[in-house]
């Protein structure tokens, strides 16, 4: 359960940023109503299963020689993502004009994912990083942290798609900063206590 709320916290500071799945999750919502958001979500995760296999895949030949440099950068990378998030907190907003997307909001998820320069930098950095503690633990922490970091992704993309869908507002500007200031802190406080734990093992 600690991996899951973990990764949870981890995942929703990543699906919270601005991007064009949110793009695309607001303009397929405007089209296909409130299950657009979790059909987006569909498409990014099959993404993301396939690249954290092929990361798991890599990985586990060399994870003992290389553990440590995987961590150091995923540590390192954290902290630089948060203070990414806090520096664009006061231009960020979720009214994003875009075209209805063309495509089927599944295809779209996937799209936009690969598409996406933030997506491969995450899982290059910081997603590897975890998924080599979480191999060393077990394929249970693997499932968990999967688990914990696509239902973040879930959560708020059905929320999204909900609040456009019943023509809302789906949140008020002040509070979409606040949330995206409290993730870059999070962020920073996370690396520097994945830094600061790998020191203390080496």
């Amino acid at each position: 359960m600690g991996i899951i709320l973990f990764s949870f916290l981890i995942g929703l500071t990543g699906a919270l940023a601005p991007g064009p799945t949110l793009v695309a999750t607001i303009t397929a919502s405007m089209k296909g109503g409130w299950t657009a958001g979790p059909k987006v979500t569909l498409g990014h995760i099959a993404i993301e299963a396939l690249v954290a296999l092929l990361i798991l895949a890599g990985v586990a030949t060399v994870v003992q020689r290389y553990t440590s440099l995987i961590a150091a950068v995923g540590g390192c990378a954290l902290i630089g993502f948060g203070l990414l998030t806090l520096r664009g907190v006061s231009s960020a907003s979720l009214n994003q004009s875009g075209a209805v997307t063309t495509q089927g909001p599944i295809l779209a998820g996937m799209l936009t994912s690969v598409a996406n320069p933030y997506f491969w930098i995450w899982w290059l950095s910081i997603g590897s990083g975890f998924l080599v503690d979480s191999i060393g633990i077990g394929a249970l922490a693997v499932a968990a942290f999967m688990a914990g970091h696509w239902a973040a992704d879930l959560g708020w993309f059905t929320a999204v798609s909900t609040g456009v869908h019943r023509g809302g507002e789906i949140l008020p500007e002040p509070a979409y900063r606040m949330i995206l200031q409290g993730c870059g802190v999070l962020l920073i406080l996370f690396g520097g206590y994945y830094l600061s734990t790998l020191l203390s093992v080496t």
